[in-house]
């Protein structure tokens, strides 16, 4: 490769060692990032040429394309697309739908990224594949989120995916990158030389030369473009693409008209489809041969597929016409595409076509938003709302569409975006009802930027607005702002009290707020038969494609997770947790999903399952970088506190400032762990009464146990007995009795040390299993039974050390060295090697997941999946699935 272009060995080395890796089964991914002209897409073509025995597909990001979900991501796959019967049915579906060739629920951006990892992975088992994709910073954004997607879970498969780019595009930021920069100045001279004929004032060589700054494109085309007097003088004053367009601008202008005209339709057509040029051509009223000057010039090959020499030819043809002639090219364009094949293309054109409101144009437009959003383009489904919108004649449906693109924005995380259309809507003509909507969608928004202080009053305001229009949707709302006033930490009576009336018969929604309206108001005791039958109703929820971009909210740590909390209910929290996930992940909601990550990690670190809750706390940072929200992050708390981490003193105040009341609280508790497991028992107390003093709801209750271990060894006799007594209001659950027996024990009665023991056994919750060892063998050797107690000392560290729980451990550590016994440094176990995901594929294959279905839970290939089991198997030292299910995890 390095021979073939001038200048560039080290990139061509670079590309060839990418293509071996790749053949050998290590997937590789490259973004060759550069200016316009730098040689990008040069490189793309030697890797073509070079890759002997890959098969090859290219994709190429054109800027009036980045409208048209998976308008790239198509270009790509087309020549496969005859092994999608071979995908899993979901995966089929998903992808099917996506590129329009199916109808189906609205597919999410992770289940048509992993079908098309699956495709792909399919390809390249018969032949290594390389995908080159040029221009990638014009891709539409779900290609580039799925293809975004694909390159980060290129582990185990033969393929290599290199991307071009001018600028940044927030999905393929952060991956391997290599910056194309310009040829040095002898390498620069020669190119110079190649492409001038005849002898050269020096001056002006010089001066090409130092404006091009290496840039090949810039070497070739300023000779062509500019006179040797304009050269000599400089062109300091414009940007060096600038440069370079204006150049193409003025061999552009120099062409007969018509000539300029077809140009200008090819320009205008993104899919360089011949036929259609010539079709709109003729509808133009085109010379005989209006393309003769044009290929003369090699700025434009018009075969079977129309290609331009460089992107920037198609921007000056279409940036240099006037108004006018694009306006009449585009309705030429509009009238050739036909309806019923290419509806979407023949809608856009139109709009592009059409300077002044018509609501004809308008509506086509919306429907092309409606398909859009089906296809899982939220994005791309608001954008065609905008557009519609500007056409609009009617102010009143203006203001309608904008509401509905701004809801898309919001779905799709564009939070920033969302809200200046929000202004938008907002100046249009009175209408209560829309006003309210608006509110209710700020609310949304202030909620998902974690300005939950301003979300409760703006659904509380939003919920008596809507009552009047729409009773169901008004007292969603109320529970909506009840949540985030749990969330701010702010009073909650009054509001508690105005919810709009239930409906008859109530749903699992109207039960969750009457329980927890109850609970605020009335209390634990007479809120629980309500909070038991709303339980039940979540439980019950079947959610349909209709409801599922509104409903995860109802199963998380806002609503039905409080619920199951406060009774007590470890199994409905976990499975609230994970239908969250599922929900959030099928709508593709992605604020949403990192709430149900945090909520599920929450869980696992709950239930002792570090390695999972690991993973799904990187997924929420993970999240974050491409949407640009912020990560939830409090599931980070508590694995802080299980670590030995002291981050909670400024993680409260910022919480504080921020009006995040409830976020405090966590802070507060998980503060109370940390140091109760590092025996700082007065700080614990400090914290946990915090906590217990606000009746927080869900963690009022977590604490109780914390503050009565701090206060037992401080030597608060009072608040031990506080915490036993609001304990016998609880309801009874193996979690719940586990807890009223410790705070038993702690309150002068350490028989009950043995029944907390026993409870907890009966639970999934490992580390407060784990603690109930450590307080009653604690008690043991201070009461001098060195021997039963050195039993359950022993048992607290080695789970304690598999918990993850550091403090705690060493604190157990201390306690059996006082009994005599030096605690055995636990023996590494094959599986601590094993990385998060690895945990988690084992853990799936040990419970009988195929390859294919723990891919597709975890967004990863069946290859990969296999790549990790090989690993799993070497450090677990097993050899087959078989093995693996006796293994210990």
């Amino acid at each position: 490769m390095s021979d073939d272009l001038l200048g560039r060995r080290t990139e061509g080395e670079t590309l060839d060692r990418l293509l071996v890796r790749a053949r050998s089964g290590a997937g590789q991914v490259l973004v060759l990032r550069g200016e316009a002209g730098i040689g990008k897409t040069a490189l793309l073509d030697q890797v073509s040429a070079r890759a002997a025995g890959f098969r090859v597909a290219r994709a190429a990001g054109v800027e009036s394309e980045s409208a048209f979900p998976y308008a790239g991501l198509h270009q790509l796959c087309v020549p496969f697309l005859d092994r999608l019967d071979r995908l899993p049915a979901p995966q089929r579906e998903a992808l099917g739908t996506a590129f329009g060739l199916a109808s189906g629920p609205r597919p999410t951006r992770f289940m048509v990224g992993l079908a098309v990892l699956t495709l792909l992975a399919e390809v390249a088992d018969e032949h290594p594949l390389v995908c080159l994709v040029d221009d990638a910073q014009w891709l539409d954004s779900m290609s580039s989120a799925v293809l975004g997607f694909v390159a980060r879970r290129l582990l185990a498969e033969r393929i290599a995916l290199v991307f071009v780019l001018r600028e940044g595009n927030d999905y393929l930021d952060g991956l391997p990158e290599l910056v194309v920069r310009g040829l040095d100045d002898a390498d620069a001279r020669a190119l110079l030389r190649s492409v001038i004929q005849g002898p050269v004032d020096g001056r002006v060589r010089d001066r090409i030369v130092a404006e091009s700054r290496g840039n090949p494109l810039a070497l070739l085309e300023l000779p062509r473009a500019w006179t040797a007097a304009e050269l000599a003088d400089g062109l300091d004053a414009e940007p060096l693409t600038s440069r370079i367009e204006a150049g193409f601008v003025r061999q552009i202008e120099a062409l007969p008209a018509d000539t300029r005209l077809l140009m200008l339709t090819a320009a205008a057509e993104p899919l360089g489809d011949a036929t259609l040029l010539w079709q709109a051509a003729g509808l133009l009223g085109l010379g005989a041969d209006p393309a003769a000057a044009a290929l003369e010039t090699g700025l434009v090959e018009l075969g079977a597929r129309v290609r331009f020499r460089h992107p920037l030819v198609r921007s000056a043809a279409y940036r240099s016409a006037s108004t006018a002639d694009r306006l009449r090219v585009h309705r030429a364009l509009a009238d050739v595409t036909d309806a019923a094949i290419d509806p979407d293309r023949r809608a856009w054109h139109r709009a592009q076509g059409t300077a002044a409101p018509d609501e004809e144009v308008a509506a086509a437009l919306e429907n092309t938003a409606s398909r859009a959003q089906a296809r899982g383009g939220l994005l791309a489904s608001a954008a065609f709302l905008e557009q519609a919108a500007v056409l609009t004649p009617s102010p009143a449906l203006r203001a309608s569409r904008e509401l509905a693109a701004a809801r898309a924005k919001r779905d799709a995380g564009a939070l920033e975006a969302a809200l200046r259309l929000l202004s938008a809507v907002e100046a249009g003509p009175p209408d209560e009802r829309r006003s309210a909507e608006v509110e209710h969608l700020r609310g949304h928004i202030a909620f998902d930027q974690r300005r939950v202080a301003d979300a409760a009053p703006l659904l509380f305001s939003a919920a008596r607005r809507l009552a009047p229009f729409d009773a169901d949707l008004a007292r969603e709302t109320h529970l909506e702002g009840l949540s985030a006033a749990i969330w701010a930490g702010a009073p909650l009576a009054d509001a508690a009290r105005t919810a709009p009336p239930p409906r008859t018969p109530p749903c699992a929604l109207d039960l969750v707020l009457e329980a927890l309206t109850t609970r605020i108001t009335s209390g634990y005791t007479a809120a629980v038969p309500l909070m038991r039958e709303a339980l039940d109703a979540v439980r019950a929820v079947k959610v349909g494609t209709d409801d599922v971009s509104r409903a995860p909210w109802l199963f998380g740590n806002r609503a039905g997770g409080i619920v199951a909390s406060e009774m007590w209910d470890f199994d409905a929290r976990r499975a609230f947790a994970q239908q969250q996930v599922r929900l959030s992940r099928d709508a593709g909601a992605l604020v949403q999903l990192q709430f149900a990550l945090n909520f599920l990690a929450d869980n696992e670190l709950l239930a002792g399952e570090t390695a999972a809750a690991d993973a799904l706390i990187d997924e929420d940072l993970r999240i974050s970088e491409v949407t640009g929200a912020p990560s939830v992050g409090y599931a980070v708390l508590l694995r802080a506190a299980y670590r030995g981490e002291d981050r909670f003193g400024e993680a409260r105040e910022t919480a504080l400032a921020a009006g995040q009341g409830r976020l405090a609280v966590i802070c507060d508790w998980a503060a109370a762990i940390l140091h109760n497991g590092q025996s700082r028992h007065d700080l614990a107390r400090d914290a946990a009464l915090r906590v217990f003093s606000s009746d927080s709801l869900g963690y009022s209750c977590l604490v109780a146990s914390e503050l009565a271990e701090a206060a037992s060894r401080v030597g608060d006799p009072g608040l031990v007995s506080a915490a036993l007594e609001r304990s016998a209001e609880w309801v009874d659950t193996d979690w719940s009795l586990g807890l009223k027996a410790r705070l038993r024990a702690l309150n002068g009665s350490p028989e009950d040390f043995r029944e907390s023991i026993s409870c907890f056994e009966r639970t999934p919750l490992k580390p407060e299993l784990a603690r109930a060892h450590l307080l009653h063998g604690e008690w043991l050797r201070r009461e001098g039974q060195r021997v039963e107690a050195r039993d359950h000392l022993r048992t607290a560290h080695e789970m304690l050390v598999s918990c993850g729980m550091t403090a705690f451990a060493d604190r157990a550590a201390r306690e059996l060295h006082a009994t005599g016994e030096t605690a055995r440094k636990r023996t590494a176990e094959p599986t601590d090697e094993l990385t998060a995901q690895e945990y988690q594929i084992a853990r799936l294959a040990r419970e009988g997941y195929s390859n294919p279905e723990i891919g597709t839970r975890l967004f990863i290939s069946p290859r990969t999946v296999e790549w990790h089991l090989r690993k799993v198997f070497g450090k677990v030292g097993v050899t087959s699935r078989r093995q693996l299910r006796d293994a210990k995890f």
